[in-house]
């Protein structure tokens, strides 16, 4: 690759590379935007996320480009539609889940992005020095994962709903060493 300093992880493929220095720990704001990453979190339980990376124009095509309203609207013919696609994680209990909570997303008053952001730290804490010292859930994602779950929400545990927090800005731990750790 080349010799810029990195989180470890983002290492071992171009895809992590670019998802890296381009996306991961970028402030993202949109309902549609935070429904995809949600969707492809949840998808890439049990798998890796390079799996999801490779994935994603497939996911983004068959899932209508994560437009709440028009995922929302899927029925039993986008399922198996969905179920046949082998660009895209074929899991009928996930496909599910996404569909399921595009429509729990159109219940959210304030919006799922607001929600989503409200759970957002707002102490600064320290920088992880290794990846060891990256946490696998927080306070905030545990009550994060709670709220979604108490609105109708599937797939989205402490772990998850962190994962999201990390790719999405929300929470920055790049790694003291990386050139995208802010000061």
């Amino acid at each position: 690759m080349d010799d810029i300093g990195r989180c470890g992880w983002a290492t071992s493929s171009p895809e992590y590379v670019a998802y890296h220095d381009e996306e991961w720990g970028t402030p993202l704001r949109g309902d549609d935007a935070l429904f995809e990453r949600l969707s492809l979190e949840a998808f890439q339980s049990g798998l890796s996320w390079i799996t999801i990376l490779r994935k994603r124009p497939a996911f983004r095509s068959a899932f209508a480009g994560f437009r709440i309203d028009e995922v929302a609207r899927f029925g039993d013919a986008d399922e198996e539609r969905l179920m046949a696609d082998a660009g895209i994680v074929r899991n009928r209990v996930k496909i599910r889940a996404a569909i399921g909570n595009a429509r729990a997303a159109q219940q959210v008053p304030e919006g799922l992005s607001a929600l989503l952001w409200s759970f957002a730290p707002t102490a600064a804490r320290p920088r992880p020095a290794t990846l060891a010292d990256v946490p696998a859930t927080s306070a905030e994602s545990v009550a994060m994962a709670r709220e979604l779950k108490s609105r109708g929400f599937v797939f989205v545990g402490p772990t998850t709903a962190y994962a999201l927090m990390q790719a999405t800005g929300m929470v920055d731990d790049h790694v003291a060493e990386c050139f995208r750790a802010s000061p």
